[in-house]
């Protein structure tokens, strides 16, 4: 849903010489509307902001609230991009026939606890009885003598539907376990919580929470590119229906080397 404001002088064009691709574009004033997956949103929000630098009539909103929001608002055509941290489901598909999707990025999910934590690898056997909530006590896969306290996501987040099916197999997690409402707030509930234990987009791991092997396997980038670290997913955009001339400039450029550099710096993978 592009919304145009303003007026435009048809002999007087405003030329923007920093656009990359020499497109013109006049002083109408453009929005884009970005809604969905949060692991997509930084990535959104720094090319937004190069995009609009070069492009100054756009306007373009970047929120969140999960994967499974943006596609329903995309596909109900109340934004102009739909952000996911996972692929389109059939059931998606079925009700949205027009969505088109864009991959942007690869993304691993990573396992986090609290810096203090001793633990540094849990099994998925390990994992599972956390999360459904079989083993409560850290000191029962090797760590302090604390209470265990689960993390989790929205069943709208993809990065929770990414963790449930790959590094849980798809077991129960427990009604028990605290729900957040993004990728930032669960690494600040983490960070906070020394007895706490989440899951996170790789690209937001810093200093303030400590990543953790499954299985033996540390969710490194490069550990994700050989395929060694498999709990990982696809990041994408979704349109509905082929988009408007200048929705497409943008997801070009983010699929550009410049645009993909960006994702690097992010924390991210390329797609190539």
């Amino acid at each position: 849903m592009l919304l145009f404001s303003g007026c435009v002088n048809s002999n007087d064009a405003n030329i923007n010489m920093d656009n990359p691709d020499n497109t013109m574009h006049t002083t109408t004033e453009i929005s884009i509307s970005m809604a969905g997956g949060t692991a997509v949103v930084p990535i959104a929000q720094e090319t937004a902001k190069i995009f609009m630098k070069s492009n100054p009539n756009v306007k373009i909103e970047v929120v969140g609230g999960g994967s499974g929001f943006g596609i329903n608002e995309i596909g109900e055509k109340r934004i102009d991009i739909g952000m996911a941290g996972r692929n389109i489901k059939s059931s998606e598909m079925e009700k949205y026939p027009d969505l088109i999707a864009y991959k942007i990025a690869v993304d691993g999910v990573a396992l986090v606890v609290n810096k203090e934590n001793i633990i540094n690898n849990l099994t998925t056997e390990q994992l599972q009885k956390i999360y459904s909530k079989t083993i409560t006590n850290w000191k029962e896969v090797g760590g302090n003598d604390e209470p265990i306290n689960t993390y989790t996501r929205d069943e709208l987040s993809g990065t929770r539907d990414t963790f449930w099916k790959l590094a849980l197999n798809k077991n129960n997690i427990s009604d028990k376990a605290l729900v957040v409402a993004s990728n930032g707030e669960m690494k600040a509930k983490v960070s906070a919580d020394k007895n706490g234990i989440g899951y996170i987009s790789v690209g937001y791991i810093d200093e303030s929470v400590k990543p953790v092997a499954l299985d033996g396997v540390s969710p490194t980038k490069e550990n994700i590119k050989k395929g060694d670290y498999k709990v990982y997913r696809p990041l994408i955009l979704i349109t509905n229906g082929k988009p408007e001339p200048i929705v497409k400039e943008y997801i070009d450029y983010i699929l550009s080397p410049e645009g993909q550099k960006i994702i690097v710096n992010k924390g991210f993978l390329p797609i190539n």
